[in-house]
């Protein structure tokens, strides 16, 4: 697929696409990948998020500033992201590493997101950094509660219904698409008693469904 795509997705024109090519070649492909990105837009991503939150939560004390924080750069967290953006179909690999699984590994795909927005640091400068960052973690931004921190989705929406006496949501999986090693799953969460229908979009099935639980969280709780 052409980085082109990616860019629509990611809501950003780069002036110098070769930086984005080189935040998707992993250190199998070949000497000049993302490496040196990844080290670059892991310090932009902290300083961003903690700008964020200094905002967001102007009664937060350092401490759980710091966890809130921690939970939103991890790699799980950078894996997610990255799978709703499909990231894994992008990435250059060498042979054996995609054989053995890499364009859906979440070590990879979470270097390859913060590589991304080193480039996006170099070809825009920090406000065009900021503004890639804010979108990306818009939604779980919005739905972060400090008391909830470190739960998954799916763990606070089963807990939300269980609080409300209501049936525990039903996950379908829609589709499976492309080849083995490069799978992207939908998945439907359904709430019948709130009349609610959220999917999500993955590089597992997992991943697939913490995202449509994720919408089915901030839709049930702002019902």
């Amino acid at each position: 697929m052409s980085v082109e795509s990616l860019a629509r997705r990611l809501g950003y024109h780069f002036s110098h696409p070769e930086l984005l090519q080189r935040a998707l070649v992993h250190r199998s492909h070949g000497a000049t990948n993302y490496e040196r990105l990844e080290f670059l837009g892991d310090s932009v991503l902290n300083c961003v998020i903690s700008s964020l939150l200094y905002h967001g939560f102007p009664n937060l004390p350092e401490g759980e500033l710091s966890r809130l924080r921690s939970h939103l750069v991890k790699e799980s967290t950078l894996c997610e992201l990255a799978s709703g953006l499909n990231l894994g179909e992008y990435l250059k690999l060498g042979e054996g590493e995609r054989r053995s699984g890499g364009s859906t590994r979440a070590s990879v795909l979470a270097d390859a997101l913060e590589a991304i927005i080193g480039a996006t640091y170099l070809d825009g400068g920090f406000a065009a950094a900021q503004a890639l960052v804010s979108r990306l973690y818009e939604s779980r931004l919005k739905g972060l509660d400090p008391k909830s921190l470190g739960k998954d989705p799916k763990t606070r929406l089963q807990e939300y219904l269980q609080g409300r006496k209501l049936a525990l949501p039903q996950y379908t999986v829609l589709a499976v698409e492309g080849e083995a090693h490069c799978q992207t799953f939908r998945v439907e969460c359904a709430i019948p008693a709130l009349g609610i229908r959220t999917e999500g979009v993955g590089a597992s099935r997992r991943a697939a469904e913490q995202q449509a639980a994720r919408a089915a969280y901030e839709a049930a709780d702002h019902d």
